[in-house]
């Protein structure tokens, strides 16, 4: 199958002949064996291509890049629903209005809707088994101020709605609050309800919006009676009452969107213990719930229902009471059923009088009594739902004998009686006139509360099924919502996991998805993880759709022929692009792969021909590791004696350690910094303690990724092995951390430096100046530790000088102009970047005197500007800028964020800074691909 998927693509992957196949088809296999382990397993152990092939038709997973498993259990229940997939990838907006968005906001709002278009291309047309939401993600985990922690579901689905419903809203060419009733999301998402209230006999009303509906879990069972609880606040007086006093109010549901999501309140905050906990209740759900009874226009219907359930369920209650009673009967602290007590005061009477004393029995010596402390009712058989009773006394001792009190015999324990001689304890003397007497009352007792306890039940049954179809009419099933989608978390309030099962309704099942496994499941399945109350597992969100809505869950058709479309049919002509560039990646990626794979096949079988020593795993590792940055936390192992380490795996970690040694040990220019190759390079040349230095090289032949072949496997198994050895205590983590936070600016300062560069190259010098400002105040916190820390600060500073003269010499033309438009455009520039650059420099002690000369020059250029002639509005705005102009050491500088860089490989890097400063020298763009 993996052979038939790669030659699907075209590629000429497999015409090397059949061993490479039969290799492939080995690993294929092992593949497929391993994706078997335990789900904290299924994502780590993908180590080769093979597994990341996406079968047939089957839906992509996506990759948990770091506690994002609640990312991905959110985007898979929106993406598998088609009328939203359809809105995502439809979405346009003109150049007209992208050069409108001038707010952070409304660019970060766009920014994550172009990622989320292509994510949601790429799980439609990859070849890819799962895709990568890590840009996504990032503009999430800005907005969250985290990166590490589990995010609330409940709270980023809400960011989500809001930032889906702004970017649309741009779309909508408007922003006023008329335009939002068109806003899709607003459509599909959003309902309204309204509050009533009644006040010294009037009604108040009080409509509201809302989104995702919150329901308390706690004193309910199911989620008709969450729903319940949740409109009914208190008790409300009845609108045909006479009194108009309340003591509660009432919500209905004005309108309901066509997607209906719940939130289920399974976390709460504990006081006595100062923390969250999650609340494992058991709470039942229906694939199918009609919100008839909830709505504002049922007003009066449902009025009239509740009060008759309120009269039904008080009812019940005062039956299940008196069924209670007959069950747990006595003034004492033991209860007992009524029946059973009767019945054993029948049986005392009916047995037998004997004239030998009970302490002169002989046959007690040779039984074995009830044990003490045990209930009667545990000994013998009994079965209270038949009376059991005859007219003759002897027949209701003999029913009694055979089905009431029918001892439990256990052999070699227990002896039994005589037939003829009947088991104490037995009335001393008693006269056939008393026990006819008596006979004859427990008889009579006993038959009237057997027949009231089954009068009792079938009244319950009764009203039972009387509630249950309170709500079951016609009329009240007109609004019918099935169950799309229910978000599972299974941990507790600090800690766990997320996934997601959905309803696929083109082959109606349901499916589960968790993080990159994507399996078939069924209700059962569904029901033992979601409702709670037997495990850890629980659902905290759940998703209807309007059932009458068939447009929500159809797929996409072509307009002329009106057939469904599928795959790569159905997504607008750029995205198409944009999934078949990323499959022919990807399709590299395999060939790559097996062009790998098959050069160590050959070494393999050429040292199993002939006998010879293998090829040195530590070349292939150091070609691999070569452009790893490893920040993960773990021990070191170099440094520790008493930890033995296999001669083969010492041998690989030594000889990239003297690799990366020598490279730190060269002279560099900026254009082809050592440092970009690898963290130990910036640690050698920063004398990092040595375990640190240990610890992180020891870290890179962890990484799955590179275990290509059975001796790389190995090594990377002892790695691990020997991590897991060593205890926490032996190093400073801070310290680890802190060294490897280090380098991680270290490679951001260097990005924001090139990105300042290439802008500054195009001639766009408010991008370029505010990239080179992050650069110069990002880079001058790590110089303080040393001058290998960051990068030259004298490059970032000539050209930050260049581009803030630059622009404000543009600033001042275009203000000096006097035309309305162009003054406000200059004095954007200047709050924009000039100011705060100016501000920060000022605040420098270590400025140099070509930049203070630069400021100077700035300042002075503006003060000139207070002899011209110019209008009087001008001359206000000039006393409004200038102070800010002059002195900022009052102010709070507030820089613009720069956007969202990625640091790309080293070689990439360099050979883009070397391209860039050659273009600049030389007057002419150069352009690295």
């Amino acid at each position: 199958h993996f052979e038939g998927r790669i030659r699907s693509s075209g590629g000429p992957l497999f015409a090397r002949g059949p061993h490479v196949r039969q290799l492939i088809k080995v690993s294929a296999e092992e593949n497929a064996a391993r994706m078997k382990r335990k789900r904290c397993e299924a994502q780590s152990d993908m180590c080769s291509p093979a597994d990341w092939i996406r079968q047939d038709d089957w839906p992509v997973g996506i990759r948990n890049v770091g506690n994002t498993c609640w990312f991905s259990a959110v985007i898979q229940s929106l993406f598998h629903l088609p009328v939203f997939r359809r809105l995502v990838l439809s979405y346009h907006l003109s150049e007209r209005m992208l050069e409108k968005c001038k707010s952070h906001s409304d660019k970060r709002n766009i920014a994550f809707m172009q990622e989320l278009r292509c994510l949601f291309a790429l799980m439609v047309g990859s070849t890819r088994r799962f895709v990568d939401p890590s840009a996504a993600v990032e503009l999430l985990r800005d907005a969250f101020r985290t990166s590490e922690a589990q995010q609330d579901v409940s709270e980023f689905s809400h960011k989500l709605l809001d930032w889906l419903e702004d970017a649309f809203q741009l779309a909508a060419k408007g922003n006023n609050t008329e335009d939002k009733q068109h806003n899709p999301m607003v459509q599909l998402f959003y309902g309204t309800f309204v509050t009533e209230r009644r006040l010294e006999g009037k009604t108040l009303c009080n409509i509201e919006q809302f989104g995702q509906y919150p329901l308390q879990v706690n004193g309910f069972s199911n989620l008709d009676e969450c729903l319940e609880g949740a409109m009914v606040e208190k008790e409300i007086e009845s609108l045909h009452s006479d009194n108009g006093v309340t003591s509660g109010r009432e919500r209905w549901f004005k309108k309901l969107p066509p997607v209906l999501t719940f939130e289920l309140s399974r976390f709460e905050f504990n006081t006595q213990l100062g923390r969250p906990e999650k609340i494992h209740k058991k709470l039942e759900f229906p694939q199918i719930i009609y919100m008839d009874r909830y709505l504002h226009k049922n007003l009066e219907q449902t009025h009239e229902r509740r009060g008759e359930v309120k009269k039904l369920k008080e009812q019940l209650a005062v039956l299940q009471q008196k069924v209670e009673c007959y069950k747990n009967y006595g003034s004492g602290p033991t209860k007992y059923p009524l029946a059973d007590m009767l019945q054993f005061v029948l049986e005392f009477a009916t047995t037998k009088p004997t004239s030998v004393s009970p302490t002169e029995d002989p046959r007690l010596a040779a039984s074995s009594p009830t044990p003490t402390g045990l209930p009667l009712s545990e000994t013998i058989s009994k079965d209270t739902s038949e009376p059991g009773v005859t007219d003759s006394s002897e027949g209701l001792v003999s029913s009694v004998s055979s089905c009431q009190r029918t001892p439990i015999y256990k052999p070699f324990t227990q002896c039994r009686y005589p037939i003829d001689c009947p088991p104490h304890p037995a009335p001393h003397s008693i006269t056939e006139e008393e026990l006819h007497f008596v006979k004859t009352c427990l008889q009579r007792w006993r038959t009237e509360v057997e027949n009231d306890i089954n009068e009792l039940k079938a009244s319950i049954d009764r009203l039972s099924q009387t509630l249950e179809g309170m709500y079951s009419d016609n009329s009240l099933c007109q609004v019918p919502y099935r169950l799309h989608a229910v978000l599972v978390h299974e941990g507790q309030a600090s800690a766990g996991h997320y996934w997601a099962y959905i309803y696929d309704h083109a082959n109606q099942r349901w499916m589960k998805y968790n993080d990159v496994s994507i399996t078939e499941s069924s209700w059962d399945e569904l029901e033992r993880d979601s409702f709670g109350g037997m495990t850890n597992a629980s659902a905290y969100c759940l998703m209807y759709i309007d059932d009458r809505l068939p447009h929500l869950i159809t797929e996409d058709t072509d307009d002329e022929t009106g057939q469904v479309l599928h795959g790569m049919d159905s997504l607008p002509a750029v995205l198409r692009r944009y999934v078949q560039e990323d499959n022919r990646w990807f399709q590299q990626e395999l060939s790559e792969w097996e062009e790998q794979f098959c050069q160590t096949a050959t070494a393999q079988e050429e040292f199993t021909t002939a006998s010879a020593e293998p090829p040195n795993p530590t070349e292939l590792l150091c070609r691999h590791c070569r452009h790893v940055c490893i920040c993960l936390p773990a021990v070191s192992i170099l440094g520790n004696r008493d930890i033995s380490i296999p001669h083969g795996c010492f041998q690989a970690f030594h000889e990239e350690y003297s690799r990366l040694y020598e490279l730190s040990q060269e002279e560099a220019t900026p254009q082809e910094d050592a440092r970009l190759q690898h963290a130990l390079v910036y640690f050698f040349q920063n004398k990092a303690p040595k375990r640190v230095i240990e610890r992180t090289l020891l870290e890179q032949f962890t990484d799955r990724n590179l275990s290509f072949d059975e001796r790389a496997i190995s090594i990377m198994r002892e790695a691990r092995a020997k991590l897991r050895l060593i205890k926490p205590e032996d190093m400073d983590m801070d310290e680890y951390l802190q060294w490897h936070d280090d380098y991680r600016l270290f490679r951001t300062v260097f990005v924001y430096l090139l990105n300042g560069l290439e802008h500054y190259q195009h001639g766009k010098m408010r991008e370029a100046l505010n990239y080179l400002t992050h650069a110069y105040e990002t880079n001058g916190s790590l110089l303080k530790n040393g001058d290998k820390r960051g990068v030259d600060k004298s490059l970032i500073a000539v050209y930050r000088r260049k581009c803030l003269t630059a622009l404000n010499d543009s600033a001042s033309r275009l203000f000096c102009s006097g035309e309305e438009g162009k003054v406000e455009e200059g004095v954007a520039i200047m709050d924009e970047v000039v100011i705060p650059c100016l501000h920060l420099m000022s605040r420098d002690s270590s400025l140099s005197q070509e930049d203070r000369d630069a400021m100077e020059s700035i300042r002075s250029h503006w003060c000139c500007c207070l002899g011209r002639d110019m209008d009087d509005s001008l001359q206000v705005k000039l006393g409004e800028l200038l102070p800010r102009v002059l002195d900022g050491s009052t102010e709070t500088v507030v820089l613009k964020d720069p956007p969202k860089v990625h640091v790309n490989q080293a070689h990439d890097l360099c050979s883009r800074l070397a391209a860039v400063m050659e273009s600049i020298h030389n007057t002419s763009v150069v352009i690295v691909k």
